[in-house]
């Protein structure tokens, strides 16, 4: 690691990315059907309809039902991506669940991903958490020790369901103390969406076909650690703050960023999914064209740290070889992360 201005910045030598993959959550909520649930507030605070698709340019989400859990679904999309990968179970050496969602205080959520993935006991296994940005985190963490040789191979997975969380604000909103500001402070809740991911790290020189993972960086911003806090009772966000100082986060470390790594002529932006104003603001102020920016957030909504890895794996068959792909994003806390991928 080496810090260049205020970023911390990684190179990596030998890290590919062998696999991804999704499990899509087979139950869709539209916008509309949460309009029609709260029709009565929205009378009642004189708010006009379809606020989730005109403002945040969702249409849709997903949730689980109940053949699967978001464990079970990670778990699955974690098998599949070691099938993708061709790599035995027993070689993998680290499992790293990045899931914001969580059924327990502990055990950790990867305990039982490795146990219904079937991976050896000297698999070590554990859970980062860090918002939206924990699957690059995952992604960082996992080329770090490939690098230095400590482990043959990663599984890094993902896996949210926002079920609990639609729930609880659609019951919130509709108490009798509800206003037209603390609804909005709430709005930003029934963007969430559910789904899983799973990538598999390994070594270029066992891979040479893969897609190596060439370098990245992150930033912190936690003097703004207040502007999003959510919990399976629901999620509040000064929505206004967080693009503006989520923008500019971003941005200071974009233009720390070494002018050699030529990162604005990459050919795809893989983003973190919240919403178009947030998908507009970064394009415009990087001056990135939006054709290079693909978005699954109108049919998806907000997936947290499963957003990113879901847009890579329905963006991988646009991509050609040696492109170079850039995953970015910021999650609440702040923070930001961004990891350049050779296709």
């Amino acid at each position: 690691m080496t810090n260049v201005s205020g970023n911390a910045s990684y190179e990596y030598s030998r890290a590919a990315l062998l696999a991804v993959t999704e499990v899509e959550a087979p139950v869709e909520v539209t916008s509309q059907d949460l309009d029609d649930q709260l029709a009565e507030v929205l009378t009642r605070l004189r708010l006009p309809g379809s606020l989730l698709e005109r403002v945040a340019g969702v249409r849709s989400r997903r949730n689980w039902d109940e053949t699967e859990d978001f464990q079970e679904a990670a778990a699955r999309a974690g098998v599949a991506a070691l099938e993708q990968a061709g790599v035995p179970r027993e070689r993998v050496g680290l499992l790293v669940n990045t899931s914001v969602t969580r059924a327990t205080l502990e055990p950790s959520v990867a305990v039982r991903i490795h146990h219904l993935m079937g991976l050896p006991t000297s698999a070590t296994n554990f859970d980062i958490t860090n918002a939206c940005l924990g699957f690059v985190n995952g992604l960082m963490l996992a080329s770090t020790l490939v690098d230095a040789g400590q482990i043959d191979y990663a599984v890094v997975v993902a896996a949210e369901d926002a079920s609990k969380v639609q729930a609880a604000t659609v019951a919130n909103l509709h108490a009798e103390t509800t206003h037209r500001g603390n609804f909005m402070e709430q709005f930003a809740s029934l963007t969430l969406g559910s789904g899983a991911a799973a990538a598999v790290v390994g070594r270029i020189e066992d891979h040479p076909d893969a897609h190596r993972i060439v370098r990245g960086i992150t930033r912190a911003g936690t003097d703004h650690h207040g502007l999003c806090v959510g919990d399976h009772h629901g999620m509040y966000t000064d929505s206004t703050a967080l693009l503006k100082d989520g923008l500019e986060l971003v941005m200071d470390a974009w233009h720390d960023v070494p002018a050699e790594w030529a990162w604005p002529e990459a050919d795809r932006f893989i983003t973190h999914q919240v919403s178009q104003m947030h998908t507009d603001a970064i394009a415009e102020s990087a001056h990135l064209d939006p054709a290079r920016i693909p978005t699954t957030f109108p049919t998806l909504g907000n997936v947290g740290p499963a957003s990113l890895p879901i847009t890579l794996v329905r963006e991988m068959d646009a991509l050609e070889d040696g492109d170079t792909v850039v995953c970015l994003g910021v999650g609440s806390g702040l923070n930001t992360a961004m990891l350049e991928i050779e296709w």
